[in-house]
């Protein structure tokens, strides 16, 4: 059994869209917990702030087979390929102690050390976390990550 650990964002009606990702995640996964809302700019600078959290769970799924369960959810919480935003996006972070890199895989997710939107989630979910690219904790990581060139905004526990 791997402890899993997704990233999930919206940036058009997040409070349901999130909500909605969550729901499923926790009906269809064990051990499910999940980070504190933080709000972002966007990446690319433009197109409305991000409503970013990170979850973990605990599963017996292949990475791939995680990864589908994830679109499936997606699909089912009204992502599209829009203009108007990005209703739900669910990306697979890490997958236990597992490094794999293929075409159309690669684990841990590159971007969790450079994005504060993944980083900082993560560091308040499980900060004593070992990240198997580097063997730093995540905790340490975050410690270090230049949090003024990427602000976030903790946002109100929900209910």
């Amino acid at each position: 059994m791997a402890e899993v650990f997704v990233a999930a964002g919206s940036n058009f009606a997040p409070e349901r869209h999130l909500a909605c990702a969550l729901n499923e995640i926790t009906r269809g996964f064990t051990a499910v917990r999940a980070s504190p809302w933080y709000r972002s700019r966007a990446a690319d600078g433009a197109g409305a702030d991000f409503v970013n959290l990170v979850v973990s769970f605990t599963s017996e799924l292949s990475p791939r087979e995680v990864r589908a369960q994830l679109k499936a959810i997606e699909a089912r919480c009204g992502r599209t390929r829009s203009n108007h935003g990005v209703e739900v996006d669910l990306d697979l972070l890490m997958y236990g102690e597992l490094v794999l890199s293929e075409h159309d895989l690669v684990l841990p997710r590159p971007e969790l050390l450079t994005r504060a939107y993944l980083l900082g989630p993560l560091a308040q979910l499980a900060p004593a976390l070992r990240h198997p690219g580097t063997g730093r904790n995540i905790g340490e990581l975050w410690g270090q990550f230049d949090k003024s060139q990427h602000p976030l905004e903790r946002l109100p526990p929900r209910s």
